[in-house]
């Protein structure tokens, strides 16, 4: 296991993210904190793990040295509309550009 206050400064730092993402989307339900697998072995814990009241370590597959908030809800929803948007408006439409080719007609092969 880690050093007592490089873990103590870890859970620190989980509080903090958990508490911004809570402050910050308040219709999500935080359940979990992301971690890359080796960052989990290497740190002593277990996958699964309650790590905070509440909230258990999960092993995400992402970078290691960074760790993710998990929570309920979607993040990139509005992302998601405006492309749909975007594409049914294109979708729509429909434009015919005639094909102009620059320069003399070429003479047709003998």
């Amino acid at each position: 296991m880690a050093d007592a206050s490089k873990m103590g400064q870890l859970l620190e730092r989980f509080a903090q993210g958990v508490a911004a993402h809570d402050r910050e989307n308040p219709s999500h339900t935080t359940w979990g904190i992301g971690m890359s697998f080796f960052d989990i072995e290497r740190l002593g814990l277990e996958d699964g793990e309650e790590i905070l009241p509440g909230i258990v370590l999960k092993a995400d597959g992402g970078q290691t040295g960074q760790f993710r908030i998990l929570c309920d809800g979607q993040h990139d929803e509005e992302l998601t509309e405006d492309e749909q948007e975007f594409v049914q408006a294109v979708a729509e439409q429909e434009i015919e550009v005639p094909l102009y080719s620059p320069g003399p007609n070429p003479e047709p092969p003998a």
